[in-house]
């Protein structure tokens, strides 16, 4: 149970930083109303996936959750957000870096993670986001009063303040979540998981994406370990890495304006992963 709080405690305090960066700006766009401030977040907001995805590739599960504030608020894109989270290995990276006869998978992962994540930003964001309904497509339209934070705060408090108070009450979310799903798998058995995984023959790759569903680092290392292991396909592997996320899902689920925009992720990472690997699968690789 130590060990379960501790890593709980672990991946919360990581992502601190990022997520106070995060309410800093949502703090500052809602109390500020310029123009000039308007127009460069507008502006910014149609290529923002391709800077997600470069950010996503970054070995710090904070950028997914930074990510995930900031849609939720109304700040970034849909697009943007896939990006991010497509293209987090979360703990992969450190796990394949510690084996140096396997850095030529490791690249292979990262630039084809990343390509997939830049297709699947661009493609939401510059045509299939027009055919959802604005609360779902996310992204700044250009008034700042569109930016919502989703907590109230005492009118007198400073910036600094807010974003730290925000910042605190979802840290306090996610670690109580991710000491949950922890005692779960706890529970359940990581040889119950891999046993699983390894009789499901073509289509492996469906249920890695699933399991890299599960919020928190478990589901990056668990994953890495049986691909070192080779009880997974590189196919497979890089399926549930392209839906794990880290703490990203458990902090949409906080910040989101609705439930439809979390399922609408959670189909999304799942469809992409079990495609891109099954497709991987198919070429043989």
């Amino acid at each position: 149970m130590l060990d379960i709080l501790l890593d709980a405690g672990l991946d919360s305090v990581k992502m601190l930083p990022f997520l106070y960066l995060a309410y800093l700006l949502i703090e500052w766009i809602e109390r500020t109303r310029g123009s000039r401030i308007e127009a460069l977040l507008a502006e910014g907001s149609r290529w923002g996936a391709a800077v997600g995805a470069l950010l996503g590739t970054i070995p710090q599960c904070g950028f997914s959750a930074m990510a995930a504030s900031l849609y939720g608020s109304g700040v970034i894109t849909l697009g943007t957000l896939m990006a991010v989270f497509i293209a987090t290995s979360d703990e992969a990276i450190p796990m394949l870096l510690a084996v140096p006869e396997r850095w030529p998978e490791l690249a292979m992962l990262i630039l084809i993670k990343l390509c997939i994540a830049l297709a699947v930003g661009l493609l939401l964001d510059l045509v299939v986001t027009r055919l959802l309904p604005a609360p779902l497509r996310g992204g700044f339209t250009g008034k700042a009063a569109a930016v919502d934070c989703h907590e109230e705060h005492e009118e007198e408090q400073g910036i600094w303040m807010a974003a730290l108070t925000h910042t605190l009450q979802i840290f306090v979310y996610i670690f109580l979540f991710s000491a949950g799903i922890g005692i779960l798998i706890a529970l359940v058995g990581e040889e119950q998981f891999a046993g699983f995984l390894q009789q499901t023959g073509p289509f492996q790759p469906v249920i890695a994406s699933l399991v890299g569903l599960i919020p928190g680092c478990f589901s990056s290392v668990l994953l890495t370990e049986l691909y070192l292991s080779g009880t997974l396909r590189f196919s497979s592997a890089l399926a549930g890495l392209c839906s794990a996320t880290g703490v990203g899902l458990v902090t949409l689920l906080r910040t989101s304006r609705s439930l439809r925009q979390t399922l609408l992720v959670l189909l999304l990472l799942w469809g992409i992963g079990a495609a891109s690997g099954l497709l991987l699968g198919t070429l043989g690789i």
